[in-house]
């Protein structure tokens, strides 16, 4: 199977590297088990959805041990946020910014289609969800998505990037 590069990519382009050998670990050890159930013409983008779901379960655990420790230490602490490391990833700090502001599930189907390079079929393979589903999913989140960049470069430092301004009188 050639489902090992694009779940390293997958995993690591998500959380840390730790974390993402663990999920790909994870995943593998699912897919080997179900084997006869990932449907053969969309093995990566099912494989995905596989590591998409293994990874969800270390954010929990995560989360868990993160409640454990403070609860045995006596303190709150701030929760849990995206635990993808930016160091690996290289663009724009608006786009990162604007990313950051969608709900976990647009950030998704922004990242299978745009990082993975997957297709509405196969997205929906990967959510579970049918391609129409997931073709308009794509549409919704890819509007979200500039209207937030719109917002980050329009409002730099206070600033709209109208071109000219008015001299005072």
């Amino acid at each position: 199977m050639q489902v090992y590069e694009p779940l390293q990519a997958y995993a690591h382009r998500r959380t840390d590297a730790a974390t993402a050998d663990d999920v790909v670990a994870e995943t593998l050890l699912v897919l080997w088990r179900r084997l006869e159930e990932a449907p053969v013409d969309q093995i990566v983008p099912w494989a995905y959805g596989v590591a998409r779901r293994c990874l969800a379960n270390q954010r929990r655990g995560g989360q868990r041990r993160l409640a454990l420790v403070d609860r045995l230490a006596g303190e709150r602490s701030l929760p849990l946020v995206d635990g993808a490391s930016n160091d690996e990833r290289t663009g724009d700090d608006a786009l990162l910014a604007a990313l950051a502001e969608l709900s976990a599930d647009d950030r998704e189907v922004i990242q299978l289609w745009a990082w993975e390079q997957l297709q509405p079929r196969e997205i929906g393979a990967a959510l579970g969800i049918t391609a129409n589903a997931a073709s308009i999913r794509v549409h919704r989140a890819k509007q979200r998505l500039a209207a937030a960049m719109e917002r980050k470069t329009t409002h730099r430092d206070g600033h709209t990037d109208v071109g000219h301004t008015q001299e005072a009188p």
